[in-house]
């Protein structure tokens, strides 16, 4: 596209791809690193990171801008409506900003996605850009969810956990625990519309990630009379490493068939726990703005409001 202006991007051509080659892979994921080293936040999600080694031609839609020197200038990613509205996340290098990328990229996106008078399409804006606030005005987008982003500092030992009755904890064992979390996984969140239609293909996708650690995967379960192992709930951690290393609730599932016990406050204190004994200084984790029951839990335990993510809805 020629903007006519003078800018080190004057010509941007966008290209869709179902799939990325490893050397472009690498292209956006460092820019994608250099947007969240400036902005203090991913500008995507770890799905749509995990998508970009993808090797099948799957419902993700790749979109590159690339200035007239053949340099990388910003991405976007689009999951197409299946049962919902498509959803897109973009991002643009940050030397490059303010000269209309990130404008044509959301114009594509919305040429592709979008039927009149129809709400067909949500995108992220993950913390609060005021880039994605510009955007949002210009295309006439309207706030239609909100993540927020919690934060607990430590300061001394977090509360022991107290487990029900007969339940234990365990790490996860890799290829053998994939099928019960996965269920377990999809009954706590099967009104979530990101987590509650896992599969054990998604969980592995997880576990090949860098951050993976068994050991911060915890497991509550409980021996029935017959002998097997029954999967009541889990704690699955995560580290962010870098100069600013933090920890994070990255998935705490209860299975609805047990919750109201006090299993969840225990994962709970059993990951910060974990956590804790890695050195790390803070714990973070996501949940629904509207989610009252949850921040009234979280916030006792001394976590606290710092930023959202927004979904838009066109």
């Amino acid at each position: 596209m020629n903007r006519g202006s003078s800018s080190v991007a004057d010509v941007v051509r966008l290209y869709w791809q179902a799939v990325l080659d490893p050397e472009t892979a690498a292209e956006v994921l460092a820019l994608l690193d250099a947007a969240t080293k400036a902005d203090g936040v991913s500008p995507v999600s770890d799905h749509a990171r995990m998508r970009l080694r993808a090797t099948d031609e799957g419902p993700s839609w790749h979109v590159l801008a690339r200035d007239d020197t053949g340099r990388l200038a910003g991405y976007a990613h689009l999951e197409p409506a299946v049962e919902g509205p498509a959803v897109a996340e973009l991002a643009v290098r940050p030397e490059l900003r303010q000269q209309g990328i990130g404008t044509d990229l959301l114009s594509a996106i919305i040429e592709r996605t979008v039927e009149p008078d129809t709400e067909k399409l949500r995108v992220w804006s993950h913390g609060r850009h005021p880039g994605a606030l510009r955007l949002a005005r210009r295309f006439r987008f309207r706030r239609a969810r909100e993540l927020w982003r919690m934060r607990l500092d430590f300061d001394g030992e977090p509360p022991r956990p107290e487990l029900p009755e007969g339940v234990r904890l365990r790490p996860f064992e890799v290829g053998r625990d994939e099928a019960a979390v996965v269920a377990v996984n999809n009954r706590a969140f099967s009104w979530h519309p990101e987590q509650g239609g896992w599969t054990e293909a998604d969980l592995r996708d997880r576990q090949a990630e860098d951050w993976f650690d068994p050991e911060g995967f915890l497991l509550a379960v409980r021996t029935e009379p017959d002998g097997t192992e029954r999967l009541l709930g889990f704690h699955w951690t995560k580290v962010h490493a870098g100069d600013d290393p933090v920890g994070e609730v990255y998935v705490l599932g209860v299975d609805p068939e047990t919750q109201g016990g006090g299993l969840g406050k225990a994962l709970t204190l059993a990951g910060l726990h974990h956590l804790r004994a890695r050195g790390l200084p803070a714990v973070i984790l996501y949940v629904e703005s509207d989610n009252e029951a949850a921040i009234a839990v979280y916030s006792r335990l001394g976590f606290r409001h710092f930023d959202s993510d927004i979904q838009w809805a066109h």
